[in-house]
């Protein structure tokens, strides 16, 4: 099995920290450029994770003022 992608990796990490409760319902995450500083990737990484995360119902975007985890 090939190793995961980065994206993939921090997808990984954030929908941890959403199911474990770590980032509850309605919390922000952090910004893509404070994601990049944090993780050491890409702001291309970041979106893609974030893209991922959006497709699976775990987060939702709100233009102009950030992506928040949405209450299951």
């Amino acid at each position: 099995m090939p190793a995961k992608s980065k994206w993939e990796r921090l997808a990984d990490h954030l929908r941890s920290q959403i199911e474990s409760g770590e980032l509850a319902p309605g919390a922000k995450l952090p910004s893509t450029s404070e994601l990049c500083q944090e993780h050491g990737v890409s702001a291309i990484t970041v979106r893609q994770a974030i893209f991922k995360l959006r497709t699976e119902g775990l987060i939702e975007g709100v233009q102009g003022v950030g992506v928040f985890v949405v209450e299951r």
